[in-house]
């Protein structure tokens, strides 16, 4: 056993005094410094801040910056030709709708809140029990926390009702997981059960400051009672807020943390930030829209200086003789006001709504609904519906993800023997093991291994009072696995207590005291536990994966190589594994090592670091015993929702921790990797290595680099962390985009991240990662679309996702369904909205060349501010919410209909101009048809001939039935929100062109318009301009659609029609597969 004086020296070198960090707690006195109240607001607003809160938040959108500036000009006298409320009220209506949404969302979180810190909970105070609110508590309070209660603030376990201060809690609220988790207070407070004995305590605890760590804490109690130095406090003895106590009557702790301290609330944090890819497309339209809107307006106002210059001294009744004409910098303002809605104001509210009833229509999908579970699918946010439809990279968890996270335990190596290798039976049918227990020469071997199975856990056996039946409580799945199949072998696990735990060995009771818990760590990869057997001798029994265990073994093993030809075979089956090895420790090396932990477990710096180096000194020379192989079942339809997904041209990206050999088979089983695939596999020690390999790879792809080949990728973590070196990640991102699909195995939360940030911004594609676990959530969120697996890790990937889902498999519908529907509607909405809005005010240039540049409007003031919010209003919704091109079941049976949204085919700058140019080009028609005519002849029979509102009336309505038209040309499904939507928008403005008419006596402001509806709706020409304009307008756009579709169909558009004829479409993807 070597010396543990090297250890000591180096933490005492390295300890540092960190007084400033360190937060001191007087137990029963009152505390010197002030700390964090507990109560909790996680609203966003106040009374007092909203309105400044909430119009920061708006204001940070450049449309409504731009339409606050038009408001604004509006308000100087003689700029504005539209009037001083008509880019105002719309602006303030939509802020209203926004607000409205706000505050309800708000008062919904202030609710929460309340109820939250008005719960009452029992505090120790002037040596009383007092009832008091969760908002009063402080730090330094001893609490009373009865079973079935939250724990209203991280607190200290002292005493419980239970034996030498255990508890059992849940953590569903912090971590999602619902299985019991044991915590035990210290021996020397676990007697501190009367109000007295709680009253008399004197000490001091210090602890590290407030942070984020949910599994780590670092802090030491000292007690005035007690002459002992002080007692180090771990995780164990930490009772987090939000947990649940849980088959105790009460427990008594003391506050260290409070309100937005605790580490629930530090967790709390808000999702990043994600834009679709639609958003910011659109954003860079709208502003070379601006840059058009400015041009326009400086063309104008050029214009009308010339045309001002010229007709100055001529035309004496402009009477610019006694009032001179605007400047240049005025008509410039009065333009940007006349142009401005060329941008449509009701946009982004409309999208808002657009995507929020899309979301509820993913949340409602019946499809998507999980039984087993009863877990629906969750939208958690409505801005990236569109971004399913786009997707090109998926990145994929395994354990949980693909596989069922439910475990089975199903081979075992014991001293060189494997168990369970009968094709017939399973490992318990065989009975092998058991007859070899008592005979073969293995047998001491074999009783190790059970009992290392039996012993070597966290997990806490819950007996049920009325069945005597126990059902373990595992924080993870494997552990409950293992424990499970030892009692099937007779070594039941019965009792946990803090200093023991008890097997049941066929009726035979056997306890092993508890002297050390080496906990695992992802940077460990094993777990050990030192026990005091029943006739004295000192154990380590230290169970992890085969690269940990094997080069901590002692010299000569004699099952060594045959293990690891198991390990292998278990690997090729896709079954995970894990090695199981002991040794003895004699009492005099157990005393001086446990000198040596002891002094790393109340160390306040660096805590965790020294443990591991202390765990180290003693976890060496092990003897190995053998090895588990459990199964992890894949989950229903997880190969056939991947074979679609590549169908649809997406790649596929596994991201694992589990070993190669493990990932690859279960890449054969779910169908990522075929059996005829050629296999790259990267497994380099050093990065020269990497480097020389990645080069000759690459060499050999030649002129197919960066296309997709027929190969498999595989990479270790290690060869991963030199790959992800920016010298050589763009060798490593090439070689891997020349692969069909790729497994990173061996693979650490933070690179999973960083694999996902290198393909979303070196590729330029949209990303989609989906995981279960809380070491998937960086990838979740990194990705530009996350999506959580509700399953048995618990909840934390699903409540840091964009989407949540309970099984793989709703993905392919997320994806092809939803997210295709979502992407082509909402391209239409922001098409349609352009188009509607640069058809009807580009009218206004139009107008201007007539009228000498002047700055006239044509429309009414009201019927420009109605345009967009009411009169048009409907037909965008109608689209976004009903339209379809396709049935469901061909969206899911044809994952080639995928490629079209993927490859922005519905949205780009090039459809964006097209529409652009048709908005154009349908309002010159209107214009020119409806001044033609009035200018060629008299309105009426009588000689009489209506003012630049008569016009502008008539091409107002002749725009609105048009635009009408052509939203209903552009919808593929034609139902009865999309009837209404039309015919509704026609019929608004209709009446309010009557109603605002006739207004005159009532209300002087319709002056202007007083017998305009009666003079248009009796003229002769309009109703003769009405058939004409809109067959005119809308014939180009009829006659192109059937060209296209007659010569130039798309995938969709013929299955669309196979569908209508009520013919397989099967045949028609089938040549349109092999075209490609």
């Amino acid at each position: 056993m070597p010396s543990f004086d090297r250890f000591s020296d180096d933490a005492s070198s390295k300890e540092s005094p960190a007084e400033d960090q360190t937060r001191f707690i007087s137990l029963n006195q009152p505390q010197s410094e002030k700390h964090c109240n507990n109560e909790v607001h996680t609203g966003k607003y106040t009374i007092i801040t909203f309105l400044p809160k909430f119009l920061f938040e708006q204001f940070r959108r450049y449309a409504n910056i731009f339409f606050l500036f038009i408001a604004l000009l509006q308000q100087i006298p003689d700029v504005s030709p539209t009037g001083r409320w008509t880019t105002l009220l719309p602006l303030l209506f939509i802020l209203f709708v926004s607000a409205v949404k706000e505050i309800i969302e708000d008062f919904k979180r202030h609710q929460a809140d309340d109820e939250v810190n008005k719960r009452k909970v029992l505090v120790l105070r002037e040596g009383e029990w007092h009832k008091v609110r969760w908002i009063e508590i402080e730090v330094g309070d001893i609490l009373c926390v009865k079973g079935g209660e939250f724990f209203p603030a991280d607190m200290v376990l002292l005493s419980s009702s239970a034996p030498q201060a255990m508890c059992y809690i849940e953590t569903a609220q912090l971590d999602g997981e619902t299985n019991l988790k044991i915590r035990q207070g210290l021996g020397q407070t676990a007697h501190l059960d009367t109000q007295g004995q709680l009253t008399e305590l004197d000490g001091q605890l210090e602890c590290e400051p407030p942070n984020r760590r949910l599994y780590e804490f670092t802090g030491n109690i000292k007690l005035m009672q007690d002459s002992a130095s002080a007692l180090p406090l771990r995780p164990e003895q930490i009772l987090l807020r939000g947990a649940v106590l849980r088959n105790t009557q009460w427990v008594h702790g003391i506050v260290i943390y409070t309100g937005h301290e605790s580490k629930l609330l530090l967790n709390s944090k808000s999702a990043p930030l994600k834009r679709s890819t639609v958003d910011r497309h659109t954003n860079t339209q709208i502003l070379f829209l601006f840059f058009i809107l400015v041009a326009l307006s400086l063309i104008s106002s050029i214009a009308s200086e010339i045309w001002n210059g010229r007709h100055f001294h001529t035309d004496w009744y402009l009477g610019f003789s006694d009032k001179a004409p605007n400047p240049f910098f005025y008509n410039f303002l009065t333009f940007i006001i006349l142009y401005n809605n060329l941008i449509p104001i009701s946009l982004p509210v409309t999208l808002e709504l657009v995507k929020f009833g899309q979301a509820l229509f993913i949340n409602a999908d019946i499809d998507m609904y999980d039984e087993t579970s009863n877990t629906p699918a969750a939208a958690r946010t409505s801005n990236l519906n569109d971004e399913l439809g786009q997707v090109k990279y998926v990145f994929s968890d395994k354990t949980g993800t693909l596989t069922e996270n439910v475990m089975l335990f199903k081979k075992a190596s014991i001293g060189g023997v494997i168990y369970g290798a009968n094709e017939h039976y399973d490992v318990y049918e065989e009975h092998l093991l058991m007859e070899n227990l008592e005979k073969h020469s293995t047998a001491p071997h074999i009783r190790m291994f059970l009992t290392m199975l039996a012993v070597c856990h966290t997990v806490v056996p819950e007996k049920d009072e009325e069945s005597g039946e126990i059902k373990y409580q595992a924080s993870s799945p494997d552990e409950g696995a293992l424990v499970d199949a030892a009692a099937k072998f007779n070594f039941k696990f019965v009792e946990r207590t803090p200093s023991y735990v008890e097997l049941d060995l066929s009726g035979k009771k056997e306890k092993y005291e508890i002297l050390n818990v080496l906990d695992f760590t992802s940077d460990r990869k094993r777990m050990s536990v030192i026990v005091r057997t029943s006739n004295g001798s000192i154990l380590l029994l230290c169970k992890g994966a085969d690269s940990v265990i094997y080069e901590r073994l002692a010299a000569s093993q004699e099952y060594a190589e045959d293990t690891v030809q198991h390990l292998e075979s278990f690997a090729a089956e896709g079954l995970r594994t894990l090695c199981y090895a002991f040794r003895e420790i004699s009492e005099a090396d157990y005393e001086e090592w446990a000198s040596t932990y002891y002094k790393a477990s109340t160390a306040l710096q660096n805590r965790e670091k020294k443990l591991e180096e202390a765990a180290e000194l003693v976890e060496m020379n092990f003897t190995l015993t053998g090895a588990s192989a459990i199964e992890d079942k894949l989950q229903d339809g997880v190969p056939e929702t991947i074979d679609t997904l590549l169908k649809a041209d997406i790649k596929l990206w596994v991201l694992t921790g589990d070993k190669q050999e493990t990932a690859i088979n279960v890449g054969y089983s779910c169908k990522l990797l075929s059996p005829d695939m050629p296999l790259l596999l990267l497994n380099e020690d050093n990065m020269a290595d990497l480097v020389e390999n990645l080069q000759r790879q690459i060499t050999e792809f030649g002129d197919d680099i960066r296309e997709e080949n027929y190969v498999g990728l595989v990479i270790d973590g290690k060869t991963l962390q030199f790959a992800l070196d920016p010298a050589v990640k763009q060798d490593f991102l090439s070689l891997a985009r020349s692969c069909k699909s790729v497994i990173c195995c061996r693979t650490t939360p933070l690179q999973k991240a960083e694999i996902v940030e290198l393909v979303k911004h070196h590729v330029k594609v949209v990303t989609l990662a989906i995981g279960d676990g809380a070491n998937d959530v960086g990838m979740i969120q990194a990705a530009d679309v996350g999506i959580g697996i509700s399953g048995n890790e618990g909840l934390q990937a699903a409540n840091s996702s964009d989407y949540s889902i309970a099984q793989f498999r709703f993905l392919h519908k997320l994806i092809l369904v939803h997210g295709v529907w979502s992407y082509n509607r909402l391209s239409k909405v922001i098409l349609y909205s352009f188009y509607k809005n640069i058809c009807l005010y580009i009218m206004e240039f139009w107008f201007a060349v007539m009228n000498g540049w002047s700055g006239q409007i044509l429309f009414n003031n009201w019927a420009i501010a109605f345009y967009n919010v009411v009169f048009t209003a409907l037909p965008p919704f109608a689209i976004g919410l009903f339209d379809r091109n396709i049935s469901v079941e061909s969206m899911q049976r044809f994952p080639q209909l995928y490629k079209e949204s993927q490859n922005s085919e519905y949205f780009n700058s090039k459809v964006f101009w097209k529409w652009t140019s048709n908005a154009v080009f349908h309002s010159l028609i209107i214009f020119l048809f409806v001044v033609g005519a009035l200018c060629g002849d008299i309105a009426y029979g009588n000689g009489e001939s209506g003012d630049y509102l008569f016009v502008g009336n008539m091409a107002y309505t002749c725009v609105v039935v048009v635009v009408t038209l052509k939203a209903g040309l552009e919808m593929d499904a034609w139902n009865w929100p999309v009837h209404i939507s039309l015919w509704c928008g026609v019929f608004f403005w209709l009446i309010f062109f009557l109603l605002y008419s006739v207004a005159l006596p009532i209300a002087s402001f319709t002056a202007e318009m007083y017998y305009q509806f009666q003079a248009v709706m009796g003229c002769g020409i309009f109703w003769a301009l009405l058939f004409v304009v809109t067959v005119a307008s809308l014939f180009r756009d009829v006659a192109w659609k059937g060209l296209r579709r007659t010569l130039w169909k798309s995938l969709a558009e013929e299955v669309q029609e196979a569908e209508i004829n009520h013919m397989d479409p099967t045949e028609i993807v089938k040549k349109s597969v092999k075209k490609r």
